[in-house]
């Protein structure tokens, strides 16, 4: 019965070509609009790391001085050097890391081939297996790496091929700003969007290349990337351990929500002793949050995509009205020949069924013009500067929801015209003939 209904849908959108055409075309560039901001709103407000994002938190205590205080002030997004390196030292997550970002010149050896700047990142040894990240080759270091504040290095695949060709990379040295680390470790092609664990340095940028102790990139003073807070006159080094400036990111992993209290107690009783110590000048204040809630609390997704969002599926709608209007206009076109099936025996359910089938039709080819529409507007936001834009791809989950967007839309425009066909009177249309 199906077979014939696409039979008469399609015999029906032959003889009302423009009609058809201009329901395609109205879909199509809704459905168009709404691919494309979805897609680049995915990527923006996507869970980064699904399988971990609520057992990885962040926390924060509030070591700002007590000038200009408030009760509801907001917590220093980062960490000072010192209380970082003592939660970590501390240890009361299933995994913790502290890090910062940085930037570093690679000295090749190769004497074709010039200094170059990469992105890195100073971090500690539960990294890699907190963030899932997946080795080519080789290993993470070890935490007696970070006590020895060893010359050690994870690097990217893209950046072993550049250095050392199609040679292994694990055990052999590469000149990092003057200094020589041993590569431990060779990382695949890796991307986390957004780069939640450091929003300082870059949102929605690429993945740092180069990877090497935070105890190590201290010992050297290897310079930083990112934002650093200084309430009080700088010291000649703002990055000592005594200096009380903000710039530091620290993770832990939980895995129950026994630990997770736990550790909130623990983080409250830290701040505590701090305040006790003199060092919190303001009462203690502690807070944790998950990936998902410190994403939210730090507005990553910024308002105006929610609006572009927005926007789209309010020119969806309209582009829809449109189609309900150019759907109802071909059925009263259609009318004597609605008149006819009537009166052969035609029920009104199936009239009901043939116009919601060619409505259905009518929204898969928009679906497809619209998929053709998306791809073209993500091309353009590809060629943005910005980090996000070049993110911007349909995968198959994009690509499902565009032809179900596009069915589902055709469908709800096709119900009024649908019932408006089954109404219609058998013998008054065979009078009027």
């Amino acid at each position: 019965m199906f077979a014939y209904y696409l039979a008469l849908a399609l015999r029906g959108m032959r003889r009302s070509r423009v009609l058809t055409g201009l329901m395609v075309l109205a879909l199509g560039l809704g459905i168009g609009a709404c691919m494309t901001t979805l897609t680049v709103y995915r990527v923006m407000s996507g869970d980064p790391i699904p399988s971990k994002s609520h057992r990885l938190f962040t926390p924060q205590l509030d070591s700002d001085p007590m000038k200009g205080y408030t009760p509801d002030d907001e917590l220093p997004e980062q960490m000072t050097r010192f209380d970082a390196e003592a939660l970590l030292r501390e240890h009361h997550g299933v995994q913790q890391a502290v890090m910062t970002g940085g930037g570093f010149s690679i000295v090749p050896d190769q004497p074709d081939l010039l200094p170059f700047f990469v992105d890195s990142r100073y971090t500690s040894a539960d990294f890699f297996s907190m963030f899932d990240a997946p080795f080519e080759a080789g290993q993470g270091w070890t935490a007696a790496d970070d006590e020895a504040r060893a010359r050690v290095a994870v690097i990217t695949t893209e950046l072993a091929e550049k250095v050392f060709g199609k040679q292994p990379a694990v055990g052999r040295d590469i000149r990092i700003d003057e200094q020589v680390y041993r590569v431990v470790g060779v990382l695949k092609p890796w991307q986390l969007t957004p780069h939640f664990y450091d929003l300082n340095t870059s949102r929605f940028g690429n993945t740092e290349q180069v990877y090497v102790p935070f105890s190590t990139s201290r010992e050297l003073k290897l310079s930083r990337n990112g934002s650093m807070t200084c309430h009080s006159e700088k010291s000649a080094d703002p990055t000592a351990l005594a200096s009380m400036c903000t710039w530091v990111q620290y993770w832990v992993q939980l895995d129950t929500a026994q630990q997770v209290s736990d550790y909130r107690q623990y983080l409250q009783g830290y701040a505590e002793r701090q305040h006790a110590a003199g060092r919190f000048e303001r009462p203690a204040r502690t807070a944790l949050h998950d990936v998902m809630g410190w994403m939210t609390l730090k507005k990553v997704v910024p308002s105006d995509a929610e609006l572009q969002v927005g926007v789209a599926f309010a020119f969806l709608l309209l582009c829809l009205v449109n189609t309900i209007g150019l759907l109802l206009a071909k059925c009263l076109r259609r009318a004597p020949e609605i008149g006819v099936r009537r009166a052969l025996g035609a029920s009104r359910r199936s009239i009901f069924l043939q116009f919601l089938v060619e409505a259905g039709v009518i929204g898969l080819l928009g679906g497809a013009l619209g998929l053709l529409l998306s791809i073209g507007g993500l091309a353009l936001v590809r060629q943005s500067p910005s980090g996000v834009a070049k993110l911007a791809e349909l995968d198959m989950t994009m690509l499902a929801l565009n032809f179900g967007l596009g069915l589902a839309a055709s469908v709800l425009a096709g119900l009024l015209p649908a019932w408006r066909a089954c109404q219609i009177t058998p013998a008054l249309q065979l009078k009027s003939s």
